[in-house]
Order: C-alpha cells, then structure tokens, then sequence
C-alpha cells in the first residue's frame, strides 16, 4: 500500500541530517539503510528514522519536504525533539 511520507534521517543525535520524500516509508529507510544505493545517506552514514509525517497525497508530501529542505538546522531539530526527544530509531515502529 502507498502512503506518502516526509522523513528525516539522522547520522546520530544532533548529526548529519536527510530530509526526504517517498510514498513507501518502510522500504525506503530499508535501502538507506542498507545502503543499496549510493548518495548521501551512504556516503555520511544516515541510517536513523528520527522523525516522520504521513501525508494524504504525494504532492502535500513533497510540498512539506521542499519547506522543510529550506529550514535553519536549528528548526528541523526542534522538529525531531518535540516527538523523539532521545533521538531513538524509529523503524522498527513502521514495520
């Protein structure tokens, strides 16, 4: 089933962060994870599901993620500590 999804992933706590986009949650942080695909996440080791929103559409998803994209750092980490104050991976709760 699709379901658009914004996330952020973290290098660790107050690490590299990755915003992204995808309209399946769960595979995409697998294949970050897993690192089948080279980029960003692989290249500064971005593996933790840190925050994430549901979305009804994809364009509400990608219009969320371009905002959020544009941020100062220090917004998007209020962003994780407001739901995921310690930093805890969060995939194993979207399986």
């Amino acid at each position: 089933m699709k379901q658009p999804a914004v996330y952020i992933l973290a290098s660790r706590r107050n690490g590299t962060l990755y915003t992204g986009v995808t309209s399946s949650l769960a595979q995409r942080v697998w294949q970050h994870k897993s690192d089948v695909t080279e980029g960003f996440s692989k290249r500064y080791g971005v593996h933790l599901l840190v925050w994430y929103e549901l979305h009804e559409t994809m364009e509400s998803a990608i219009s969320r993620e371009k905002a959020i994209k544009e941020w100062k750092r220090n917004w998007k980490l209020e962003l994780i500590e407001k739901t995921n104050p310690t930093w805890r991976d969060l995939y194993a709760s979207i399986l």
